[in-house]
């Protein structure tokens, strides 16, 4: 009865052992829980939120275990790439005791990349974000510069007093245009030139009458 007794407790420490192994050693061993966020340079490392839309940046990481290593590399990829998967920036850093880390701030030429993220104890694949990079867009590049105040327009330049004259050309006048006070102007001379001679003949008419009655 007694060694009955004995074989029953040793069977449940056993048990409890079995038990409670599995979870420890989940606690203690690295896992997949964290993420990995592309950031603006100048976006704090509190934010949560994703950036895929960039210029300089960085890599921000939350959650994972405890001062767990990481390796990461970012590749060209499509629509921009030369050869897609081509390795452009790689590196490494150490996790604080939160399970938080950050990069320092990168740089890559204007396009599309992928970023993966690796870790020690992952059970999957590698954490990763696709993001783009467009410093022109960010910068102002391609914008239209304003005309300068320097530089007025024609129609500004010039007063309204210095409007050019209508051409001769264009005048009524040397058109020719059958007006009825055009007629008179053209006839002035002719008209004056023959009561000067009616005139003339009159005053001759009277002096041959006055001097034929002293005859």
């Amino acid at each position: 009865m007694r060694t009955l007794s004995r074989f029953g407790a040793l069977s449940a420490v056993a048990a409890a052992a079995l038990l409670c192994a599995p979870v420890a050693a989940h606690a203690t061993a690295p896992g997949d829980n964290g993420t990995v966020k592309i950031h603006d340079a100048k976006t704090g490392d509190e934010l949560r939120r994703n950036e895929p839309h960039v210029c300089t940046f960085y890599l921000d990481a939350f959650g994972f275990d405890g001062v767990q290593q990481v390796d990461w590399h970012i590749e060209a990829w499509a629509p921009t790439a030369h050869t897609k998967g081509e390795t452009v920036k790689t590196g490494a850093l150490t996790l604080d005791a939160e399970g938080h880390g950050r990069t320092e701030n990168l740089s890559l030429p204007d396009g599309h990349y992928k970023l993966f993220w690796n870790f020690d104890g992952e059970k999957g694949s590698a954490k990763h974000k696709v993001f783009w990079t467009d410093c022109g867009a960010t910068q102002g590049g391609g914008t239209t510069p304003a005309p300068s105040a320097s530089a007025p327009s024609p129609s500004a330049s010039a007063p309204a007093s210095e409007a050019p004259a209508p051409s001769a050309s264009s005048s009524p006048s040397a058109q020719g245009g059958g007006s009825g006070d055009l007629a008179e102007t053209g006839n002035g001379a002719p008209v004056g030139l023959l009561a000067g001679l009616a005139a003339a003949l009159v005053a001759g008419g009277g002096y041959l009458v006055a001097r034929r009655r002293r005859a």
